[in-house]
């Protein structure tokens, strides 16, 4: 049997098993396509719009190949979905078609599992050590933190997993860094005491184990970096929410220096080494605060202002000596977990400043003034991914949003494969939704371009009649906190409407509550983008305030779009652009859930229609609803929609 025939086989017995279940077309597509890829060699790029079921798609086909796949998520959300509720039911829905029960497991970095020797308690902490970059101010946070900690003590007896997502509720990430450790502070399994019970290795020891290892972005970024030696050995990659990947690649290779970090090793090194060596680090903090504090928050172009490349040459040199100190330790000190941690933060210190010393054009750098902080962060990974993600393994990328103006073109070269398509192939199994009948994309462009950072006039005004035209039932997806805030003051002064605003509840009893009350406002910021679902006529309008392009002035987007000027690119067509497309399209995609959803997504960004440059590439990159810039259409339709409610109600 062929390996798509035996993928859709398996893709049958677990459609059938699933309550409600029904074959779609372009999950078939999909299923049969990765076995394929599997198959040949050739790695894939999958767009699968939403309610595709591209998960059960690709995990068929994973099965089928009866090769070993990590499956890779960007958020916890999916992540969940996959170990909690997808795989349990599939692993038991396609036994019989197998003829065994395949095995899956989770692995995440070793940060997010408890560290048995931190819990036992074998080296004592006081306050001036726990890990942190300031120390608690007053009693009240004190008495919080301690009931914290005592509480993750006590959940440590019980749990089997260790996993924090166990923990229920959860604690402060300062409360957590006291029972857990990472991974450069660890001393491995062999020379740890707890090493057998070890709740990171244990899970590792599953991982090795499993058909289907479910993992991260993050900890696959630092597979990559450590030359693929964190995941278990397997032939088969897939990476779902493929359109983060570069993102969350960046973000594992960034790497900060904070004078009170420096501090904090200045502070343990006191106990374990000299004390002219831990003084020279603190001295070194004070320096580098200083350079930071003088330069202010900027990005540095060229050579770094001299005060700061001095205070960063005694940094190294400082924590070097220290490193030296640590090496003349006996054996059974240098196991420590407080030698571990001051050996993991030393050689971190001098990394980092080796970075922002060393040759320009890797890595952008830049202050920020909290802390106030050093920053480096890569100014590309394509060829880290080029030459890391895809050896030995078949990769399939998938996402809801791959393409661009209708093409791969630009997300495939931003994870590193070849312009040429060797090697790789795409397929865009579009949606079950008939979004030209579902959907209205309303772009206003009447309305003066915006300026300004905040809400104008004139889109308050448009804002208002769609939002009275709707009777509620808005989703406000806002460039900028000032915005919504200007949105929810309009519209409170001006409906009887409930408004919500992002911050003032948390997230999550937000949403809730957007999903359950008839006529609500939801209005928020960047985080509501992508992954609110919210399905049905509680949400028939999506508001966009303006085109989302990242900001010109943050350090990487600069960088990037000076970098693809000087090659006589355009930087702004190259980053800022494609970023926007994106981050439209994720918002565009709220607002049609299910089959049965009807809805407008309004831009109040004329732009959309009148810049010819890029107007025309952004709407393609959109799901294809019914276009219209008339604004008294869409009010009547929304009118409409809000008395079919009312009816159904």
């Amino acid at each position: 049997m062929s390996a798509d025939a035996e993928a859709l086989k398996i893709l049958d017995a677990a459609v059938a098993a699933t309550p409600g279940g029904a074959s779609r077309d372009g999950q078939r597509e999909m299923c049969a396509a990765v076995a394929t890829a599997v198959d040949s060699g050739k790695h894939l790029l999958v767009q699968a719009g939403t309610g595709t079921g591209k998960s059960l798609a690709y995990l068929c086909a994973a099965l089928a190949t009866g090769k070993t796949v990590v499956v890779s998520t960007a958020t916890l959300a999916l992540q969940h979905q996959l170990v909690a509720v997808d795989l349990p039911r599939l692993v038991e829905a396609v036994a019989p078609v197998l003829g065994r029960k395949p095995s899956f497991a989770l692995l995440k970095g070793r940060h997010n599992y408890l560290c048995k020797r931190k819990i036992a308690g074998d080296e004592e902490e006081d306050e001036g050590m726990l890990e942190g970059t300031e120390q608690l101010k007053w009693a009240g946070q004190q008495a919080s933190f301690a009931k914290q900690v005592q509480r993750l003590y006590d959940w440590a007896n019980d749990t089997d997993t260790g996993d924090r997502d166990d923990l229920d509720p959860g604690v402060s990430d300062r409360a957590w860094k006291q029972g857990s450790t990472t991974s450069s502070e660890c001393p491995g399994a062999k020379d740890c005491a707890q090493g057998p019970d070890c709740f990171a290795e244990l899970a590792r020891a599953r991982a090795h184990e499993a058909d289907i290892v479910v993992t991260n972005h993050a900890l696959l970024s630092i597979d990559m970096m450590n030359e693929r030696s964190v995941l278990p050995e397997h032939q088969v990659l897939i990476i779902d929410e493929a359109h983060e990947l570069v993102d969350r690649v960046t973000n594992a290779a960034r790497a900060e220096l904070h004078p009170a970090r420096l501090r904090w090793l200045a502070q343990r090194g006191r106990r374990l080494i000299d004390t002219d060596a831990a003084d020279q680090i603190r001295e070194a903090a004070d320096s580098l605060e200083n350079a930071l504090n003088m330069a202010g928050e900027q990005r540095f172009s060229g050579e770094l202002p001299a005060p700061l490349t001095e205070a960063l040459n005694l940094v190294n040199a400082s924590c070097v000596k220290a490193t030296t100190h640590l090496g003349a330790l006996d054996a059974e000190t240098k196991k420590q977990l407080s030698a571990q941690q001051l050996k993991a933060g030393l050689v971190e210190a001098v990394e980092t400043a080796g970075r922002c010393i060393g040759p320009a054009g890797d890595d952008v750098i830049w202050a920020e003034p909290n802390g106030p902080t050093l920053v480096a962060a890569p100014l590309s990974v394509g060829g880290l991914l080029s030459a890391m993600l895809y050896e030995d393994r078949t990769v399939i990328a998938a996402s809801a949003t791959l393409t661009l103006g209708g093409k791969f073109d630009t997300v495939a070269r931003n994870i590193g494969l070849p312009a040429d398509g060797h090697g790789w192939t795409s397929l865009d199994v579009g949606s079950p939704f008939d979004y030209a009948k579902q959907g209205i994309l309303y772009v206003a462009a009447a309305l003066p371009r915006p300026t300004a950072s905040g809400l104008s006039d004139d889109a308050g005004k448009e804002l208002l009649r769609l939002v009275e035209a709707s009777r509620g039932a808005t989703l406000g997806l806002f460039s900028s906190k000032r915005a919504a805030e200007a949105a929810a003051e309009l519209l409170r002064a001006k409906t009887d409407y409930s408004i919500l605003l992002q911050g003032e509840e948390t997230l999550g009893s937000l949403v809730k509550r957007f999903k359950e009350e008839d006529s609500t406002c939801l209005l928020g910021v960047m985080s509501l983008w992508q992954g609110v679902d919210v399905p049905g006529m509680t949400c028939r309008l999506v508001v966009v305030d303006r085109i989302p392009f990242p900001r010109p002035t943050e350090p990487l987007t600069a960088a990037r779009s000076e970098a693809a000027d000087a090659a006589g690119r355009s930087g702004f067509a190259e980053v800022s652009v494609p970023a926007a497309a994106i981050r439209l399209a994720q918002g565009a995609g709220r607002l049609i859930r299910r089959t049965t959803d009807r809805g407008v997504v309004a831009i109040l960004d004329s732009r959309l229609q009148t810049n010819r440059s890029y107007g025309k590439f952004m709407r393609d990159s959109l799901p294809p609803f019914w276009y219209t810039t008339k604004s008294d259409s869409v009010a009547g339709a929304l009118s409409r929609l809000a008395d079919a409610a009312a009816t159904e109600g």
